[in-house]
């Protein structure tokens, strides 16, 4: 029946949602790179020596453990306790484990052996018990005070020591590093307790699901903190994200906001990073030996050889990071690098009079290039200019790009390569015009849907070229560059290099290719372009002089870009419900019979009913009298406006979303209604044939004592848990009712004279003041297609309610009750509104005075929904709940 309510023509585009939906989902979890992660191991058997903790700590918080890392006969000596290292906490995220320092705790630990533990590092790690702080934000607080405990008992680990710490360093992974953050928001936490936070793959802007208030409070209280205080926090912080193979926390949510010029935290893409060049998931950021590895230099390069500790000098410590980080020269870190250098050692004297030119030598240490063409001047003086901190590291080359207009007395350029037998170097040099090397290419327009192409050609065969890409600075924009590249007489493997530069953010990315070939480079962003930045998207070419080149930009179909909105859908889904659920009752006022579900979805579920709402709302909201108002009404903001501020409104992507939630409602009200028939074919298999109840009892017996043990298992275990059982009392209803109406149809079908007098007989008209109502088979499907819509309603609610109920079963065991309990509010009103829906038939509301103006709700709460719920979750039940209760009142007005 259900399939049956639907033309085909919306059944064909229903299956075509389906399809672009499996498009996108394919190209969030299997468009992007491979993995190019090594994998860190372990040299020794890793071992996590657990830290006493206070009595008083550990009864409050049971459920929370330090450790410290170590391996071998590090960790035999490190049991016996003071410790004399550097310590580091590192923090696990969402569902994390302490066992994930071991990767960077590994690899500091080879390295102090390779310098004799002149310094060495000690890595603690907490146990947070694998909590789902992402999903449930009531336990973020408890995580933060846990936090700042470990931090006071690390530091007492170390007293009496010569060089004894007073201050740690702290590497938080997921919403760990959030946890570090909100330590400063503690009213007794010193802030210089932590002298460096450096966040792996942390949604720092705003948490990914905000599926409970408790998370975005949280987020409030700590960014809010960070904002207003911005001057007077020196705390040197780093965040690295994954880039696109990290589906669970896109990096446009990782990079923290530039919150004055004296800021001193540094954001970045782990595709950028020098000597890492590599795009790694969620979990892999923790492990990733490319990534590992440049943290770990780093962490060493910001030892102070007076303290053994890490320096307090925050000019050192943004210096360190950049030079790890940003742009690498491919030279170890000095923090005053003399700008003289003297020469040293032989020299070969090589005149250069073309503009273009390639040496190939073994065993030289250093080669001399005369600049000045036709001068035959001789180096008479040892020593020059050091130019070697402006080159940048790349994967196979080193490059320098110098202004000869920068120095004007420069008249040699001296190349030192350390003398080591057997050793090949090519040294490619050429002098151009910057105009000259800078081509544009806009890119394709955003609906040309890969039909047409933007091509230029590198006919001059020089080394080095800029694209510029423009028009392209937003995040919803997606296309591929692909680079032809053809040589002539290549006699050995050449290699060239192409950088795609974003200049207002660090999310560069590289991409390596043996030419001749056909390369093509997915181009996406993670940070649209501000504003008042004017730069341009650069595609830097480091190419081969053997070869030409032909760049071509075609448009891609950006269905991965769901993945930005996808925490949105679940709105859109209930707003289609809604819509539907208003149309259902209104068909039962208007008609006396309700409509199927499906019939109501296509004919209610109108984008045009819900978005021009939201659209006018925030257009009015840029005129102050408006703002006030809507202020001095205590509403909240806008979520369309929220995500404006985080450059996330893409053009009509409320009407994709809403098309997908309608094609996910229509899918799951099918689900739901197949379920129905399977569970209630199981029943009538297992009981006796059940019958269509004579007399309709709004209030049974039982319900009033049903309703108050459920808000008494709300009350003190979860709200959650109190949901999901309504849930199953109201499945069965639903399942009693489908098993009745089967059995009642059988029985029609094996005696039809019978069926119609009792049939005509429930069908006479009765004044419920005097006779009890009498259900019909018309009026039990009539029944049974609402409770069905009900269902859906609910099965979203249920859904939003889960992480809670997942969080409370894990940690059953440490505590009974869930506290605080995001759902126990939404429980107490829900409950009882159920209880009597259960029992709700239409023809006791069909009457009802209240049933026009229930049935013109929906309407104004699908609006609700998308204006307050897209990127506020748990605020959508809240609109839900109140049609569902003017329902329920509908009995009895």
């Amino acid at each position: 029946m259900f399939l049956h309510s639907v033309s085909l023509w919306n059944l064909a585009f229903y299956a075509l949602m389906v399809f672009m939906a499996t498009l996108g989902l394919w190209d969030v979890f299997f468009g992007f790179e491979e993995n190019k992660c090594s994998m860190s191991y372990m040299f020794e058997y890793p071992e996590y020596q657990k830290i006493e903790l206070p009595k008083k700590l550990a009864k409050r918080y049971p459920a929370y453990e330090l450790y410290l890392y170590g391996e071998g006969s590090y960790a035999e000596e490190h049991k016996v306790l003071p410790l004399t290292g550097i310590p580091v906490l590192f923090l696990p995220g969402n569902a994390g484990s302490y066992k994930q320092v071991r990767s960077i705790g590994s690899i500091a630990l080879r390295k102090a052996e390779d310098i004799d533990f002149k310094y060495h590092f000690d890595f603690f790690s907490v146990n947070f018990n694998g909590e789902l702080v992402a999903l449930y934000g009531g336990s973020l607080q408890k995580q933060t005070k846990f936090v700042h405990e470990c931090i006071k008992t690390i530091l007492k680990l170390y007293k009496g020591q010569e060089f004894a710490p007073k201050s740690v360093a702290i590497i938080g992974h997921s919403m760990g590093g959030l946890v570090a953050r909100a330590l400063l928001t503690l009213k007794n936490f010193k802030h210089d307790l932590i002298n460096l936070l450096v966040t792996q793959a942390t949604p720092h802007v705003a948490p990914v699901m905000p599926l409970d208030r408790f998370i975005t409070d949280f987020y409030m209280t700590v960014n809010n903190y960070w904002i207003l205080n911005a001057r007077h926090i020196n705390l040197t912080t780093l965040s690295v994200a994954g880039g696109f193979r990290d589906y669970q926390v896109r990096s446009g949510l990782t990079f923290l906001p530039k919150l004055s010029d004296h800021t001193s935290a540094l954001s970045v893409v782990s595709s950028a990073v020098p000597k890492t060049w590599v795009s790694t998931d969620h979990l892999s950021i923790v492990w990733c030996k490319q990534l590992q590895l440049t943290t770990v230099r780093a962490f060493f390069d910001l030892i102070d050889a007076d303290t053994k500790q890490i320096t307090q000098n925050p000019k050192k410590k943004l210096s360190v990071l950049n030079h790890h980080f940003i742009r690498h020269p491919a030279k170890h870190f000095e923090e005053n690098p003399s700008i003289i250098s003297d020469l040293t050692g032989t020299s070969m004297w090589v005149p250069v009079k073309v503009s273009k030119w390639t040496y190939v030598a073994y065993n030289v240490s250093i080669l001399t290039m005369d600049l000045a063409f036709f001068s035959k001047n001789i180096l008479s003086n040892r020593q020059g200019v050091d130019l070697s901190w402006k080159a940048e590291l790349l994967p196979t080359i080193k490059s320098l790009t110098l202004r000869l207009q920068d120095y004007p007395s420069l008249s040699h350029l001296v190349v030192y390569v350390p003398s080591i037998h057997g050793s090949k170097f090519v040294v490619d040099c050429e002098f151009f015009k910057k105009e000259t090397r800078s081509i544009q290419l806009p890119v394709t327009h955003l609906f040309s849907f890969g039909l047409s192409s933007r091509k230029v050609i590198l006919n001059t065969s020089g080394l080095f070229y800029n694209i510029e890409l423009l028009n392209f600075g937003q995040i919803y924009q997606a296309f591929k560059i692909s680079v032809v590249s053809k040589c002539s007489a290549v006699k050995e493997e050449i290699t060239s290099i192409y950088k795609l530069h974003i200049p207002w953010s660090y999310e560069d990315s590289l991409t390596i290719a043996q030419v001749p070939s056909t390369t093509e480079i997915p181009v996406k962003l993670h940070i649209a372009q501000p504003e008042n930045d004017s730069h341009v998207a650069l595609l830097k070419m480091y190419t081969s002089s053997d070869c030409q080149y032909e760049v071509s930009c075609i448009q891609m179909i950006g269905f991965g870009r769901v993945r930005f909105h996808g925490g949105a859908l679940p709105a859109y889904v209930i707003s289609s419900i809604l819509l539907a659920y208003g149309g259902q009752l209104y068909s039962l006022f208007s008609t006396g019979h309700c409509l199927e579900y499906a019939t109501m979805l296509d004919k209610e579920a109108k984008p045009y009913k819900v978005d021009p709402f939201v659209i006018m709302i925030k257009f009015l909201l840029g005129y102050k009298w408006f703002k006030e108002l809507w202020d001095m009404c205590l509403l909240p903001e806008l979520d369309a406006i929220v995500l404006t501020s985080q450059s996330m409104c893409f053009p009509l992507v409320s009407l994709i979303l809403f098309l997908f939630g309608t094609c996910t409602a229509y899918w799951g009200g099918l689900l739901s209604s197949t379920s129905v028939r399977l569970l209630s074919s199981l029943w009538l298999a297992l009981k006796r044939p059940s019958e269509l109840p004579k007399e309709i009892k709004i209030i049974s017996p039982d319900l009033p004592i049903l309703t108050i043990v459920l808000i008494i298992v709300s009350w003190t275990t979860c709200g959650a848990f109190a949901i999901l059982l309504t849930y199953f009392y109201y499945m069965f209803k639903i399942v009693h009712l489908q098993a009745s109406l089967t059995t009642f149809k059988n029985s029609q079908t094996v005696n039809p004279k019978h069926s119609r007098r009792s049939e005509k007989k429930s069908n006479h008209h009765k004044d419920p003041a005097v006779h009890p109502l009498r259900l019909s088979a018309n009026d039990a499907e009539d029944s049974l297609r609402m409770h069905s819509t009900v269902m859906n309603l609910l099965t979203w609610i249920v859904l939003l309610s889960m992480p809670s109920l997942i969080y409370w079963l894990k940690n059953l065991r440490y505590y009974f009750k869930l506290n605080p309990d995001p759902c126990k509010p939404l429980a107490f009103i829900l409950i009882p509104t159920m209880a009597l829906l259960g029992n709700t038939y239409t023809v006791s509301v069909k009457s009802s005075k209240l049933l026009k103006t229930t049935s013109q709700f929906p309407l104004p709460l699908a609006v609700g929904v998308i204006a307050f719920g897209s990127a506020h979750l748990y605020r959508v039940p809240c609109f839900v709940f109140i049609p569902l209760l003017l329902h329920a009142l509908c009995n009895f007005m």
